[in-house]
């Protein structure tokens, strides 16, 4: 292996399980020049942001056993029993979805390639095969509520899988923390110079703090071993801190407060599915390929959080309670802790079922941390994150009237959403936000010139819009933006684009008859005459939201009101500096 980053033509293999031969799925130096020659003469697909962390880790022997997509067999048996046809345990899909219009033909070669349109392997397509969103949903999330991120995405996948040998021609790029992304052949190199046969492997989709320290620690020195800390850098939930900020936390405690003859620091380049229970067991796979013999299996493990209903999607303690069922047969132990809370009398932290119910103690919930702190500027207490970490995370957050926020309304054509919203727009400007104001019509006129009024291209817009917004709350924006968005799963997918609490839905609920007494431009009456087909309310459905954060009377409410209450719920919710 010559770059820890792999962003060079390395000698790619895949680790059997348990010890077993290595498989070599990449191309020599020879076969690699004669690919990369032919390969601008094959037809190509490009692989989205989560195919690209699949074939990397594929490609790694991350996912060992595989050496492919999954094919309709091995997909059919990991969705309906989590195992393979050969019956090992794999309980997470590794599939490759393709266009609907893409251009798949079966025994012949298609170049894969990244979003940057580098080359990055080339398949032998053997499979072409259907699957099923629904089927897929109920049985690795376990729900079809449209509020799971994947949930959302999926409705993009296509409709087909393809399979077929791989021949790995090079990594995607990374330029960030080249120095930590270990091939699993590097980390379990690493951890055997340290010399201990038990590695306990951590992670988390948040900066470490001191409690999580105190639990990687205890965990360690429970299975007499070594520990591996293994951030994911690839795609987790939206909205959560990003990896910059993961990774620069976990270097900072790794460098002044880990020992490291006893640890290993390295990266994960996963696209999570947050699939809660399933997903947990699917982490332990891939850390035992890395070289772990135990794992730590956190409350509520690889979550989205809450539910379109505010329930959690996963109960909080059936990820271990699956990955303790499957333990012994996958080989990798299950350390499982429950919460940790500090004691300030004796300067310690402790489990709580290991503490006298009079004993005094303190904890802070993630939403306290947040809210209580971050969102107000105030450094994080010395006995819940090291100074490293707190500085990291002050770093990273404004306080909370600096932070983003997107107000999507939505509401029948002619239901008073841009009137309200451009009055919104000036009250924001006025408490000094700077504010971007998306109408759905400039919009069209604008982005999505071209489109038309099919679903598709309805939902394309709707997500353009989402995009467009996403980045601006990103840099600290108010993003307002005003279109009928007629389907639900349009919305909610926008709305996983954000982090919690960042996306304000506001649904203007104003009857149709009193739209169409609006319509000075005629639309309704021309929909009526059938002259306009696929009109929303009219042919086509409008779908109200489920859950919206705010609902807006506009026939005996006035613009100018409603636009004031959204004022005030901004003020409520921190967005905007108190008076």
């Amino acid at each position: 292996m010559e770059d820890p980053s792999g962003n060079s033509g390395t000698a790619i293999r895949l680790i059997a399980p348990f010890g077993g031969e290595l498989v070599d799925i990449s191309a020599s130096e020879a076969e690699r020049a004669e690919l990369q020659d032919s390969a601008g003469r094959l037809p190509s697909i490009q692989l989205s942001v989560r195919a690209a962390c699949d074939l990397e880790l594929l490609s790694t022997g991350a996912f060992s056993p595989l050496d492919r997509f999954m094919g309709r067999a091995d997909y059919e048996k990991c969705v309906g029993e989590m195992r393979l046809t050969s019956g090992t345990v794999f309980p997470i899909p590794i599939v490759l979805p393709v266009a609907d219009d893409a251009e798949i033909i079966l025994d012949t070669e298609i170049a894969l390639r990244d979003e940057h349109n580098d080359l990055l392997a080339v398949m032998m397509v053997e499979e072409i095969f259907e699957w099923n969103a629904q089927e897929f949903s109920s049985s690795v999330l376990g729900t079809l509520d449209i509020r799971h991120p994947l949930n959302a995405e999926l409705t993009h996948w296509g409709r087909r899988n393809i399979s077929g040998r791989l021949t790995v021609i090079a990594q995607p790029r990374h330029f960030d923390f080249k120095e930590l992304r270990l091939t699993p052949d590097q980390v379990r190199n690493k951890l055997t110079q340290l010399g201990r046969s038990n590695v306990v492997a951590f992670q988390t989709r948040n900066p470490l703090h001191r409690a999580h320290e105190e639990m990687v620690k205890r965990a360690a020195l429970e299975i007499e071993g070594s520990l591996l800390l293994h951030p994911v850098v690839g795609m987790t939930k939206p909205g959560d801190v990003e990896h910059f900020s993961r990774v620069r936390s976990y270097k900072s405690l790794f460098d002044n407060h880990f020992d490291p003859q006893e640890s290993v620091l390295s990266v994960l380049p996963l696209a999570m599915r947050m699939a809660g229970p399933r997903e947990a067991l699917w982490h332990m796979l891939i850390r035992r390929n890395y070289g772990a013999s135990h794992m730590i299996v956190g409350r509520d493990h690889a979550s989205p959080g809450l539910d379109s209903h505010g329930k959690p999607f996963y109960q909080p303690l059936a990820a271990q309670h699956l990955a303790q069922q499957f333990s012994g047969e996958i080989g990798v132990g299950v350390v499982a802790f429950e919460e940790m809370v500090y004691l300030p009398t004796e300067d310690r932290y402790e489990e709580v079922s290991k503490i006298n119910t009079n004993a005094v103690t303190v904890s802070l919930s993630g939403t306290q941390v947040r809210e209580d702190y971050l969102n107000k500027g105030i450094p994080l207490p010395e006995w819940f994150s090291r100074p490293e970490v707190a500085t990291v995370l002050a770093e990273t957050y404004r306080r909370k009237a600096h932070q983003g926020v997107c107000i999507w309304f939505t509401g029948l054509s002619g239901a008073g959403k841009t009137t309200i919203a451009e009055i919104l727009t000036v009250l924001m400007l006025e408490g000094g936000r700077r504010v971007t104001l998306l109408d759905g019509d400039v919009v069209r006129t604008h982005l999505s010139r071209g489109l038309g009024f099919s679903k598709e291209d309805r939902d394309i817009n709707i997500l353009r819009i989402g995009f467009v917004a996403s980045e601006i709350v990103r840099h600290g924006g108010v993003a307002i933006c005003a279109a009928v968005s007629p389907y639900r799963a349009a919305r909610d997918e926008v709305r996983s684009m954000f982090a919690d609490g960042q996306f304000i839905e506001v649904f203007v609920d104003t009857p149709l008859e009193e739209c169409e007494k609006r319509d000075v431009k005629g639309m309704y009456a021309m929909a009526r005459r059938g002259e306009i087909k696929g009109f929303t309310g009219i042919d086509d459905p409008y779908e109200a939201p489920d859950a919206a954060e705010l609902i807006l009377d506009t026939v005996s409410v006035s613009a100018e009101h409603n636009a004031a209450r959204i004022v005030g719920l901004m003020s409520e919710l921190g967005f905007t500096e108190s008076n």
